[in-house]
């Protein structure tokens, strides 16, 4: 279900985050073995989070609109919970991208202990080798210098990975969000359907009501006139009868 397949992606950016706290201090063989989970994790979580997106999709189409109160409630629930875990994983991402870019430092210094914070950076942010790997031809201490630069190349591995799901995060957040403002429109449409509906079948029957009041003043206005008309009728006939009689 979608709310399993939200608390399996929670427990990946744990698992993630435990695993990113071992790597920071991690090395050789371990090192490349937390790589690998590192890697692996993400995909998992990657998918999972594209799969519960097409799938609340999926049921934000498929749920009626009308006199589902408790489903569209169900679905938002969904929905908020699944905001909750990326912005959880967008928290450890952010916060395992500023530990390595701190580790990769530290171990950039041993490779070229006068290197500029401008030198860093730049291999931080793009990758430039060439400043790092002259001063491993001049380290006196090489094979120290050597195991560094190493681990450095491994954890931007990771820092690169990281920077990618900070992103596709971002993007899926901006999705999410969207999806929500055209879901609230379109309850909103309904509803103000329906409130236009129940005016109009008010109204209808307002009319009605006073058409039949109106039908019923104008039977009543006839039988009224009937009445005087056979009235007129009866005295006329009296009044003859008693003309006619006295000329008798």
């Amino acid at each position: 279900s979608i709310e399993q397949d939200i608390q399996r992606l929670n427990s990946n950016v744990a698992a993630v985050s435990a695993t990113r706290t071992h790597y920071l201090t991690s090395v050789d063989a371990a090192l490349e073995e937390d790589n690998e989970k590192l890697e692996h994790l993400t995909r998992e979580s990657r998918q999972l989070t594209q799969s519960i997106k097409a799938r609340l999709e999926d049921l934000e189409r498929q749920a009626p609109l009308q006199n589902q109160q408790i489903r569209r409630n169900q679905i938002a629930l969904l929905r908020k919970r699944f905001l909750e875990a990326i912005q959880n994983y967008q928290r450890e991402e952010y916060e395992g991208d500023q530990r390595s870019r701190q580790q990769i430092a530290k171990q950039l210094h041993i490779v070229k202990p006068d290197a500029t914070p401008e030198e860093v950076q730049e291999y931080i942010n793009q990758g430039q080798q060439q400043v790092f790997a002259e001063a491993l031809t001049t380290s006196t201490r090489y094979g120290e210098s050597r195991l560094a630069y190493n681990e450095v190349q491994t954890r931007r591995e990771d820092l690169g990975r990281m920077e990618k799901t900070l992103a596709e995060l971002a993007q899926l957040f901006n999705d999410m969000a969207v999806l929500v403002e055209q879901q609230d429109a379109a309850v909103n449409a309904v509803e103000q359907s329906a409130m236009d509906v129940e005016q109009n079948t008010k109204a209808a029957l307002d009319n009605t009501a006073e058409a039949v009041v109106h039908a019923r003043s104008y039977r009543r206005g006839r039988w009224i006139c009937f009445g005087i008309v056979v009235l007129i009728c009866v005295v006329l006939a009296i009044v003859l009868g008693v003309v006619f009689g006295t000329r008798r």
